[in-house]
């Protein structure tokens, strides 16, 4: 049987964009935290990509929850 979330990436546009960029984010966040020292730029950056990771997050949460409340 497969999760909502599963679910979701499997038939839900919106869904599969926002995990899509997450990753994105998530790769670029972890790019940064190999470099041993950041630049003022690259500080900013990273506290900008995790407030964005974070917006996703919770919107696919919230997108989750519709469908869980929707399925039942």
């Amino acid at each position: 049987m497969l999760t909502p979330r599963d679910q979701l990436l499997t038939g839900h546009d919106e869904f599969q964009r926002l995990v899509q960029e997450h990753s994105q984010y998530s790769q670029r966040l972890e790019s940064l935290t190999q470099k041993r020292y950041l630049t003022d730029d690259e500080k900013l950056e990273e506290v900008r990509l995790k407030k964005l990771k974070l917006r996703l997050k919770d919107q696919m949460q919230s997108l989750e929850s519709q469908f869980q409340r929707q399925s039942a």
